[in-house]
């Protein structure tokens, strides 16, 4: 079950302890703990949108923080999915305040792009959901080791980018609203949406493995870090577009 998403690869399965009980892992329970981080995420982006509104020198440390310990968070839950129960609902409220300051930041600059970004990140999933269960798209081992490697690549583009501007430096064209940069966007937007294939297939193979039932909020943690990353992709390719207008 090759995965790029840290909290959804192979290893955590294999090295998932049985739960006590013999309760095992369904899929109307993933759906469930989607739901509940899904609504913790979005109480905590309206509280840390509204804080950054009244107190707009607070949005640079808000977001870079909330990053910073939603990446441990995720980390931290890759190697300890039994702490997944505790860890995700954290990482839903975290998370929430990145969501939430990142929101704001574009929201003050093109009205209504985010509900627009928001009901596109939606309807991928759907559409994606939908395809996966009909079989028009499938999880084959070229395809995952593709896509793997192309989140890969993005990564450490994003990685050399923040490095660079460190020092000052930033790599052309990418980050424009040329015709350059949306395609870049593109490019990501269309790598990040595939990644829900990928979650597709581990939840259903988890569910068909009897995964412990920890792994309910495992699999949804996975599956919102994913949709997070789409969102903002989203976010970023529309406000390129805009800005061409």
């Amino acid at each position: 079950m090759r995965t790029a998403n840290p909290t959804l690869n192979d290893q955590v399965f294999a090295n998932a302890p049985a739960t006590v009980g013999g309760q095992t892992m369904t899929l109307q329970g993933v759906v469930n703990k989607t739901f509940i981080l899904t609504l913790l995420m979005v109480v905590s982006g309206g509280f840390s949108w509204q804080y950054v509104q009244a107190n707009p020198g607070v949005s640079g440390l808000l977001s870079i923080g909330s990053a910073l310990v939603g990446f441990v968070l995720v980390m931290v839950s890759s190697f300890k999915p039994t702490w997944s129960p505790t860890i995700a609902p954290a990482y839903g409220v975290i998370e929430g305040v990145f969501v939430g300051v990142i929101s704001a930041r574009y929201a003050a600059l093109y009205n209504g792009i985010v509900l627009q970004a928001a009901l596109l990140t939606l309807g991928i999933l759907f559409a994606l959901l939908f395809a996966y269960q009909s079989r028009l798209i499938k999880a084959t081992e070229n395809f995952k080791l593709g896509l793997v490697a192309a989140t890969g690549g993005i990564a450490l583009v994003y990685l050399a980018s923040i490095v660079l501007s460190m020092f000052g430096i930033q790599i052309p064209l990418i980050h424009q609203s040329g015709m350059v940069g949306i395609g870049f966007s593109l490019v990501v937007v269309v790598i990040a949406a595939l990644n829900l294939v990928l979650d597709f297939d581990f939840i259903e193979k988890g569910v068909a493995h009897s995964a412990p039932k920890y792994m309910e909020w495992q699999a949804a943690l996975g599956l919102l870090v994913t949709l997070v990353w789409l969102y903002i992709e989203m976010l970023r390719l529309l406000s390129k577009l805009r800005s061409r207008d």
